[in-house]
């Protein structure tokens, strides 16, 4: 007897397992020192593998100018930064794992914001086109501008000239 068998692809054999592909975009608050930015995605990129997730692309965070400001909880105050860095990792996991790491990046003090969301594997950035050029021919030859323009105003007399004055200064 012949076996039926069925030819699954990458995403569809992932979705049988429970396996999803998400991204998750975040800011890191921009008083993190440089050189510890690494050890805050880090952290994140732990939370994805201790529940079992695989990554599949990453976008270093770049330190960017915010569109507007942002609140943060610090101590017992409220900052607000106009500045963060933005990073993100695309990875694929069960659906309990991405609830995790959402409830740690709302704890974490040094993420001030953080979306995930379900997407695909494929790339999915734009790419940046180069814009073309088109070349623009003229048919018609352009015409130098006179040098030498004539003079066509009319001569005023003083005596007009003083009685148009005397007319604007007088109350």
């Amino acid at each position: 007897m012949a076996e039926d068998t069925k030819v699954v692809s990458k995403d569809e054999g992932s979705e049988e397992l429970g396996l999803r592909i998400y991204e998750v975009g975040y800011h890191v608050i921009p008083t993190v020192k440089e050189e510890d930015i690494e050890s805050v995605v880090a952290s994140i990129r732990t939370v994805i593998e201790k529940a079992g997730g695989s990554f599949i692309a990453e976008g270093a965070p770049a330190l960017m100018k915010l569109s507007y400001a942002m609140t943060a909880r610090e101590g017992d105050k409220n900052v607000d930064y106009d500045r963060g860095y933005f990073g993100w990792i695309k990875f694929e996991s069960s659906v309990e794992a991405s609830e995790t790491l959402n409830e740690t990046l709302k704890a974490d003090r040094n993420i001030l914001r953080h979306i995930i969301f379900r997407t695909v594997r494929e790339e999915t950035r734009a790419r940046m086109k180069i814009p073309t050029l088109r070349e623009v021919r003229r048919t018609d030859a352009i015409k130098p501008a006179p040098h030498h323009v004539e003079d066509t105003s009319i001569p005023v007399s003083e005596v007009d000239l003083d009685k148009a004055i005397e007319t604007l200064t007088t109350d």
